[in-house]
């Protein structure tokens, strides 16, 4: 509905860039990714350095495996605004992606130095170092992950399942239990327990 009110008031004033902000966020919301890198791509024709389109349109050309194109965006972003913490991060994990796995690490190496109290930066970390099996090391990270926001379930879910992977069957029963506290239903963990009596 929201869309079609977009698409209503572009036609009244097509050149509105605002409106084609408006537009292209919804087409995201709708994973139309296609339709959003378009409205970005005008928008970035008439504003070349328009933040909201460069970093959008980096994440659309992501999501349509354009993945050179979206580095280009990212990388122009961080010319505008150096050290942006979004871009940076985007770059990285787009890198980690398009198996550009030293130049991915280095930036998430050189992001959390930037940035040390950053819990996404932390479990970001922590899912590249998981996803390439530097299990002690991603279990550390989502350790500081969780010290600097320590209501994230999502964060406490990875960091169990490292504890089981890694055999470390004490600290992931006690994590278990304080998932409970926090009410996350037993239910939801059977699975996480059925692993850990298995080990």
């Amino acid at each position: 509905e929201s869309l079609k009110k977009a698409k209503k008031a572009l036609l009244l004033h097509p050149d509105s860039l605002s409106l084609r902000l408006q537009k292209a966020a919804w087409n995201l919301e709708l994973q139309q990714w296609d339709e959003a890198k378009s409205e970005y791509d005008y928008i970035l024709d008439i504003n070349p350095k328009n933040i909201a389109g460069l970093y959008y349109r980096a994440y659309a050309n992501e999501k349509l495996h354009r993945y050179s194109f979206a580095r280009l965006d990212y990388e122009n972003l961080l010319t505008l605004i150096p050290g942006n913490f979004e871009a940076q991060l985007g770059l990285a994990l787009l890198n980690q992606k398009d198996l550009h796995y030293t130049e991915a690490y280095d930036q998430m190496n050189n992001l959390i130095q930037q940035y040390p109290d950053s819990a996404i930066a932390y479990a970001a970390r922590g899912g590249m170092e998981k996803e390439r099996e530097m299990l002690d090391l991603a279990a550390f990270d989502y350790s500081e992950a969780m010290k600097r926001d320590h209501t994230n379930l999502d964060y406490r879910m990875n960091y169990i399942d490292l504890l089981i992977t890694l055999g470390r069957k004490e600290e992931a029963r006690e994590e278990l239990g304080l998932l409970e506290k926090l009410g996350v239903a037993h239910a939801n963990l059977i699975d996480l327990y059925r692993r850990l009596r298995k080990k």
